[in-house]
């Protein structure tokens, strides 16, 4: 016990020497010191010894040593002794407590000594005077040493008194004797000045008692002295708020030495709030003054980091964002472990930090944003204040924790900033779709067109890889923003599929610019761009969940460029075939198979580029078109162009029969869905064939039962290619086909098999065709 308490005299006694700056040794002073020693020593025992009071030069003093000598030891490093510099003066008993090498003792302050030395006043004045020497030279005071206090640990490092202890040390502070006159105006003025903030406040203090005695003398009069009084203290005041703020405002900057300063900064804001309905200070909160400073301290840290020229460095605002983050930790992580334990624990101090770090960098991202415009900066920057901010790298740090377990961690933004700022990227983004889709037409142009390159194949289908390219494109677009949020990544989907939809007229345009309709490998073309927009739009299918009305959009767009391409391939097979269909079912076709043969291999062609065209659109095609050549082939039959005079009809029948089949063999090579035109072409040519012309009428029931829509018009013109049929057996065959046509009922509405009703037939050149059948009933047997 007794080494421990010699440990603590000279941890006390070393640093009441170095607040003095020198070891005393005049013998009055070692007296002095020798009294203080025993002092402290009686203290610590308690009940052991009697309390000393206070004497003269003759009081006796115990050293270490048992001789009981009047006279201390010499001073040395070995054996410190105190100085009896703390006990002097009512002003340095707050910076003995300051300058204690441990914590306060449990609820008792430092013992003041009442000896009475005539020498002692002229000392105190003298120290006074090299104190404020030294302050002047700033050659260091008390607090400039290093060994003031044991460096405290924040709460998540330290035991759990560490908080006791700090608050205990909140709670003991007392104010130091306020001086019964207070320095000039200028004084106080000077003390602010050179940062003597608790003694230029003891006199403001002192000054303010002033004001109010006189102002309570003066009553309801106000005395031109007593408000030039409360002029000088509201200019004082303003003067101390404002010294006071520049040192809250630059601690988070300045070197740790100069932190100490912030103790009396917070004393003194704990005594004006004290005083805050009392006259003659100042009206608004202290508090919230100090609160301003250090969020204007964070913004003056924020505004010194680097912002490199984007014109200078293309990744700029990610260095600065990642420099930001940087900072921002080490300030708060110095704040917890540092800064804050130079307040006392109702400050509050690293959530009022944090706070400040809300708001500072809120402002300066809105500051920053007009000088982002691109889109991998817009997306920096969002990413960063959704997702970075909060991350482990900045508020979410590990070295903060778990402080910011109890704080917010997100930022103070403008209500509207953050929405504003993705409708900016996706509009950004929107503008980077269109070059790029622009891109796409000039590369198929240089790449296929301009050189009349043969397109590629996939799977047997010609393809290009554009729809490929875009999709991989808007997917990254789309991935990147899911990762900042839903929100964002929905808006994004909408934003790629609105300026997607534009994509199909304005490439059509450019094909139709570049690539001329006499190209030889115009059709394949454009079986590779029908292939092509099919698979863009089954890419973008995977985004109707999320954006269905767009998706449908698009969905339009390309099956509008779709058909339209198809439309021109089939105008090019029409007119392709028109001429040679033109001549089936006439004098010469019946003697030459060479317009027939063109008519085959044309077809054949067909058959081949359907072969190169991607489902469903291949079947559609083909079927369109192999409807087009049935129905204009039997429609050259209804024109009664030619009728097999002379026994022609058997050989006519058998060509008819012949070359349907073969044109069925070509269109069924293409998966075609109409089955229904196979069987036209052989029941047409049984009626034909037929050798007794009473026979006709048995073989009607097939044709009007697999196609409604054939009618009375269109069997007079067979009968007329036949040959020549008259009279009663003319209207025997037409009674018998009215017959069938009312069993049958209305099955020609079937409009999915409809191939006659559009045919175009000329007038009848039968002079009794054109009779009612009433009118030659008379010839009929029965009658």
């Amino acid at each position: 016990m007794s080494q421990m308490m010699d440990t603590e005299n000279t941890e006390e006694d070393r640093v009441s020497l170095k607040s003095n700056g020198k070891t005393p040794t005049n013998g009055g002073t070692k007296e002095s010191l020798g009294m203080l020693k025993t002092l402290r020593k009686s203290i610590r025992r308690a009940a052991e010894k009697s309390p000393l009071t206070s004497g003269g030069k003759g009081l006796k003093v115990t050293t270490g040593n048992e001789s009981g000598s009047l006279t201390p030891q010499s001073p040395s490093r070995s054996s410190p002794v105190t100085s009896p510099l703390g006990n002097i003066g009512g002003l340095f008993n707050k910076k003995d407590e300051e300058d204690s090498d441990t914590t306060p003792q449990k609820g008792k302050g430092r013992a003041r000594s009442k000896i009475e030395d005539p020498n002692m006043s002229r000392l105190d004045s003298i120290l006074t005077r090299g104190e404020t020497i030294r302050r002047s030279l700033n050659l260091g005071t008390k607090k400039d040493k290093p060994c003031r206090q044991q460096p405290l640990v924040s709460v998540a490092e330290g035991p759990a008194e560490e908080k006791t202890e700090e608050k205990a040390k909140e709670e003991e502070y007392t104010l130091p004797e306020i001086p019964h006159t207070p320095l000039s105006v200028m004084q106080i003025n000077n003390l602010i000045e050179s940062v003597e903030l608790q003694d230029a406040h003891l006199n403001l203090l002192a000054l303010r008692q002033e004001f109010q005695q006189e102002r309570e003398r003066s009553g309801d009069d106000s005395p031109v002295d007593l408000a030039k009084k409360e002029k000088d203290l509201n200019l004082l005041y303003g003067e101390l708020r404002n010294k006071i703020k520049t040192i809250v405002r630059d601690s988070n900057s300045l070197p740790s030495g100069n932190k100490e300063l912030l103790e009396p900064v917070a004393r003194i804001i704990q005594e004006e709030e004290k005083r805050a309905e009392q006259p003659g200070g100042l009206q608004d909160s202290w508090r919230e003054a100090w609160r301003e400073a250090v969020g204007e301290g964070v913004k003056v840290k924020i505004g010194s980091i680097e912002l490199e020229q984007k014109e200078k460095n293309i990744s700029w605002l990610a260095v600065h964002l990642g420099l930001l983050g940087k900072t921002i930790l080490e300030d708060l992580d110095s704040v917890k472990k540092d800064l804050r334990w130079s307040y006392p624990p109702s400050f509050k101090v690293f959530s009022t930090y944090v706070r400040s770090y809300h708001s500072g960098v809120g402002q300066h991202l809105k500051k920053l944003e007009p000088q982002v415009t691109e889109v991998k900066d817009l997306y920096a920057l969002l990413n960063w204040i959704i997702n970075g901010y909060k991350s482990e790298k900045i508020m979410g740090g590990v070295s903060l924790q778990p402080e910011m377990e109890e704080e917010s961690s997100d930022l103070q933004l403008e209500e509207d900033f953050l929405k504003k700022l993705k409708d900016k990227y996706c509009w950004k983004l929107k503008e980077d779709i269109r070059c790029t889709l622009d891109r796409v037409i000039e590369q198929e142009n240089k790449t296929i067109w301009r050189d009349g390159k043969t397109p590629e194949k996939d799977e047997g289908f010609l393809h290009s890889q554009f729809p490929m390219d875009i999709w991989t494109y808007l997917e990254g677009c789309i991935v990147c923003s899911a990762e900042i949020d839903a929100q964002l990544k929905q808006k994004v989907i909408s934003s790629c599929l609105q300026e997607l939809k534009d994509f199909p007229k304005r490439f059509e345009a450019g094909f139709r610019l570049h690539c001329s309709a006499l190209q030889p490998l115009w059709t394949e073309y454009q079986i590779t761009y029908i292939n092509s927009f099919t698979a863009l739009q089954q890419h973008m299918e995977g985004y109707r969940d999320t954006c269905p009305a767009e998706v449908e959009d698009l969905k339009k767009e390309t099956n509008g460029l779709i058909f339209r391409v198809m439309q021109g391939l089939e105008v090019q097979f029409k007119a392709d075939v028109k001429l040679y269909l033109r001549r089936m079912i006439t004098r010469k076709w019946l003697t030459d198979d060479e317009d027939f043969k063109k008519l085959s291999r044309r077809t054949e062609q067909l058959s081949q580029h359907c072969a190169l065209m991607r489902p469903p659109h291949n079947q559609d095609f083909a079927s369109r078109l192999h409807y087009h050549v049935g129905r204009e082939y039997i429609g050259q039959l209804m024109k009664k162009n030619f009728s097999c005079k002379n026994q022609k009809h058997k050989k006519a029948a058998s060509k008819i029969r012949k070359q349907w089949e073969e044109l069925r063999d070509l269109f069924d090579d293409m998966n075609l869905a109409h089955e229904w035109l196979s069987d036209v072409g052989d029941e047409l040519s049984i009626i034909i064939e037929q050798e007794n012309k009473r026979d006709i009428k048995n073989h009607l029931e097939t044709l009007v039962k697999h196609y409604p829509d054939f009618c009375k018009k269109h069997l007079v013109a067979v009968l007329y290619f036949r040959g020549p049929i008259r009279g009663r057996e003319h209207q025997l065959i037409l009674q018998k086909f009215t017959e069938l046509k009312k069993t049958q009922g209305r099955a020609d509405e079937d409009k999915s098999h409809v191939l006659f009703r559009d045919m175009q037939i000329p007038a009848n050149t039968d002079c009794f065709s054109h009779l009612p059948f009433s009118c030659l009933s008379s010839l009929l047997p029965d009658n």
